[in-house]
C-alpha cells in the first residue's frame, strides 16, 4: 500500500478517514482494506466518532482489479482466506463500539456500496450513485450481500445484485443503504452539523445507542424491550452521562 492511499486525521474526538486514490475512483487494494480495518478497530482508543469518506468525485468504486483472475485458481480454502480481508472490514464496522458516519459524494459501487451500507449513518449527495456490479465481473456478490443482510430488504437486495444497475441516492435511501440525501453543495456543511450534534452527547450515550441499534432489532420483541429497559437504567445511572463535554 502506498503511503497516502488512506489519509487519516485525528480531529479532537473525531477520526477522519479518507480513501485517497481519486484517479481510480478510490478503488481499494487488499492492503487498503486491511489498513481500513485496522484503523476502525483502533479508533475507539482515541475517538468517539469515525467519519469515512473518499477523495475526489467518487466515494469508492469497488476493489482494485476486480474480476482479474490469478494464473492458477486457488483452492476453496485459500479463496476463503482472500475473502476474509473483506469480511473482516465489514465485521470491524459492525463491532466498532463508536458510530461510523459515511459520506458518499459520488460513485459507491461493489465494496464501496457495501461499506456505505455497513456504516451506522450514511449521508449521500444527490449526485451519488450506488450499484453492485459483481456478477458482471463473474464474481459472486455474496460478500457485498452479507453487508446488506440486516439493512436492505430482500427484494431490494435481489434487484441490486441481479440487475447490476446503478441506483439513485433516493432509491438507496429507500433500500436502507443511506440515511439521508442532501444537495451536493450542502454535503460538507450537513455532515459538519451532524457531527456537532452527535458530539453534544457523552461518549457513553453514543456507544450505548450503537450497542442497541446493533442488537435490539434482532431480538424477540419482549427481549428487546427488556434490554432497552436495562440499558436505559444502567447508562442513565453512570456518572459519565452527567459530565458535560469540555
Amino acid at each position: 500500500m502506498a503511503k497516502n492511499d488512506i489519509k487519516v486525521k485525528q480531529d479532537g474526538p473525531v477520526l477522519r478517514i479518507i480513501l485517497n486514490q481519486p484517479k481510480r475512483g478510490n478503488s481499494v487494494t487488499d492492503d487498503m482494506v486491511r489498513e481500513l480495518t485496522k484503523l476502525i478497530r483502533q479508533a475507539p482508543k482515541k475517538s468517539d466518532i469515525v467519519v469515512l469518506r473518499g477523495a475526489g468525485k467518487d466515494f469508492c468504486v469497488g476493489r482494485f482489479g476486480m474480476g482479474a483472475r490469478p494464473p492458477v485458481e486457488p483452492t476453496a480454502y485459500a479463496r476463503r482466506n482472500f475473502s476474509d480481508v473483506v469480511f473482516d472490514a465489514y465485521g470491524a464496522m459492525r463491532q466498532c463500539p463508536i458510530p461510523i458516519v459515511c459520506v458518499v459524494q459520488g460513485g459507491a459501487h461493489g465494496f464501496g456500496c457495501a461499506i456505505a451500507a455497513a456504516c451506522d449513518i450514511t449521508i449521500a449527495s444527490d449526485k451519488a450513485v450506488f450499484s453492485v456490479p459483481e456478477m458482471a465481473h463473474q464474481i459472486m456478490p455474496t460478500m457485498v450481500m452479507s453487508s446488506f443482510v440486516d439493512r436492505v430488504p430482500r427484494k431490494a437486495m435481489a434487484y441490486l445484485v441481479y440487475s447490476m444497475f446503478e441506483v439513485s441516492p433516493e432509491r438507496a435511501l429507500s433500500y436502507g443503504i443511506v440515511s439521508d440525501v442532501v444537495p451536493a453543495a450542502k454535503l460538507d456543511a450537513h455532515v459538519d452539523k451532524l457531527i456537532a450534534a452527535m458530539l453534544k452527547a457523552p461518549r457513553i450515550s453514543l456507544t450505548s445507542a450503537k450497542e442497541y441499534v446493533r442488537s435490539g432489532p434482532d431480538m424477540p420483541v419482549a427481549g428487546a424491550i427488556e434490554y432497552a429497559r436495562n440499558l436505559h437504567a444502567t447508562i442513565n445511572s453512570a456518572a459519565e452521562i452527567r459530565k458535560p463535554r469540555t
